[in-house]
């Protein structure tokens, strides 16, 4: 009988910057890559079509979202930043099974912070006060864990 794989849950992570730690966070997005495509046609091609060669690649900027919280370890990353610090960090977005064991990991490089958003503040409401943060980066690779299996 063949072992049944279920897919992972998007519950279960965590973000790792190396330099900084690990970082919780309530939603990630942007794990996205998207490359540029070149037409291309030499003189001589007999055909009068057109070649799509890959160009450039672009990864996506990385949305961390949170409940504030007093750990203010990004706001004094940015703040750094701000004041003329060319301050970037390699890290990894973990994604993790229900046993809390990493499946896989998307590895990120050379990242900043681009934006970060305090909280929204309603007097009328009840929500969680949510801070995020956009950062670029240079890179994005994806690995699979053994371990997780």
């Amino acid at each position: 009988m063949a072992t049944r794989i279920d897919p992972s849950r998007t519950y279960n992570f965590l973000a790792v910057f190396i330099g900084l730690g690990e970082i919780s966070f309530s939603e990630i997005s942007g794990i996205a890559v998207d490359s540029d495509v070149v037409d291309y046609r030499e003189g001589n091609e007999r055909f009068n079509n057109v070649r799509k060669l890959p160009g450039l690649r672009k990864f996506a900027n990385l949305t961390f979202r949170r409940g504030y919280t007093p750990d203010d370890r990004l706001w004094q990353w940015y703040a750094r930043l701000a004041n003329g610090a060319n301050e970037r960090y390699n890290g990894s977005i973990v994604l993790l099974n229900e046993a809390r064991k990493p499946v896989m990991r998307w590895n990120f490089v050379n990242a900043f912070i681009t934006k970060i958003d305090g909280p929204m503040l309603k007097a009328a409401g009840n929500e969680i006060a949510i801070e995020a943060m956009d950062i670029a980066h240079e890179g994005l690779t994806m690995e699979l864990e053994s371990q997780g299996a």
